[in-house]
């Protein structure tokens, strides 16, 4: 199934933390603090009809790629793509996302520009994943249930990353309900519950 902590295994650590220059301690906080925000992020714009017909247009161009086949190669990821991802999951609030990331840890050198040049490099990581997940051609992939169904599997997908499944309630719950039923609230919202830790 898919969780975050799947997702952070895939990931090459080192590798972030030499593109950016920084060690590999603050590398890690910084993508663990990112990782759910850009999984949110997907799920607010997801409850839109026309946010989430982008979605499904993402993860159709992201489905074939290689990127995480055999490891991650973080010279392999395409920014300028993960540019667009980030601009069209989080529009006008980039910046405050962004900055908002960047206080997350406190002294641990997590700064905004190191999380403004991050995002780019894990959103097509991201997308790559959830799009395997939703088909099926991950290992641990689940086969998505019902196609027919409204949010399907890509509910679960995200729910699964945000530490909750189906029905079982918790941030996870609350965004597949939004991916299954169109529920109203915005990005802030689910950030805000994202970035407070959310409510059980």
């Amino acid at each position: 199934m898919a969780s975050i902590d799947d997702l952070l295994s895939q990931i090459p650590i080192n590798q972030i933390a030499r593109q950016l220059g920084v060690d590999e301690a603050t590398a890690e906080t910084a993508v663990k603090s990112a990782l759910p925000t850009l999984a949110g992020g997907l799920g607010a714009n997801a409850q839109d009809p026309n946010g989430a017909a982008s979605l499904r247009s993402a993860l159709h161009d992201h489905s074939g790629t290689t990127l995480l086949d055999g490891g991650i190669d973080i010279d392999q990821v395409d920014t300028d793509d993960g540019d667009k991802i980030v601009s069209n999951i989080f529009g006008g609030e980039r910046d405050r996302v962004a900055s908002t990331l960047g206080g997350v840890g406190g002294g641990s050198g997590v700064g905004s520009d190191l999380v403004k040049q991050l995002l780019p490099i894990l959103a097509p990581i991201v997308l790559a994943y959830i799009a395997k997940q939703v088909t099926g051609g991950g290992s641990s992939a689940p086969q998505t249930q019902g196609a027919g169904q409204a949010g399907g599997g890509l509910g679960e997908v995200l729910g699964g990353l945000l530490g909750g499944s189906g029905g079982s309630g918790g941030l996870g719950g609350v965004l597949g309900g939004l991916l299954g039923k169109g529920a109203d609230g915005g990005l802030g919202d689910v950030l805000g519950g994202l970035l407070g830790g959310g409510k059980k």
